[in-house]
């Protein structure tokens, strides 16, 4: 078993790029966020993580922590106010997208709940959390992999 690789990556990343966003609504908003970033595939219809994460962002306009009962109560009444499908709404789905937020960095776990990341600024964290903590790593893993591919597959060796 020594020397084989597990095929289960230790974290995944799906970065996307869209056009230049203008008026958007807060949903809107919040639903592109979550594209650019991962947390939800073009096309889902299980996009309940919009709506955490716009909850996530209501509550950092008012300098408030939410708990995870709190942000079930605001997507169960978000959805319902708009007429959206309350799948996705249980509290273990809604604690799973949490981490997965909160796994890219954009939240943290405070005492009284969850929160925007030191209450600073989305593009502040990207910059100082996300990008150095998150992405570079995976970047300097990939990198590592393609250097071992060199050393494997290089022309140089080959003429030995």
């Amino acid at each position: 078993m020594k020397g084989q690789l597990k095929d289960r990556p230790l974290f995944e990343l799906n970065l996307r790029k869209y056009e230049k966003p203008s008026d958007l609504n807060e949903r809107e908003l919040s639903k592109r966020i979550c594209l650019s970033l991962g947390l939800l595939q073009p096309g889902d219809s299980r996009d309940v993580v919009v709506d955490i994460f716009l909850a996530l962002l209501n509550a950092y306009s008012e300098g408030k922590s939410l708990s995870s009962r709190d942000v079930e109560n605001f997507v169960f009444d978000y959805r319902n106010k708009h007429g959206l499908p309350l799948t996705g709404i249980t509290p273990s789905n809604i604690n799973r997208q949490l981490h997965r937020i909160r796994d890219l960095g954009l939240i943290e776990k405070v005492d009284d709940g969850f929160r925007i990341r030191e209450f600073l600024p989305l593009e502040q964290i990207f910059a100082e959390y996300f990008l150095p903590h998150v992405l570079d790593p995976l970047l300097e893993r990939i990198k590592l992999y393609l250097k071992e591919a060199d050393k494997h597959f290089s022309r140089e060796k080959q003429k030995i």
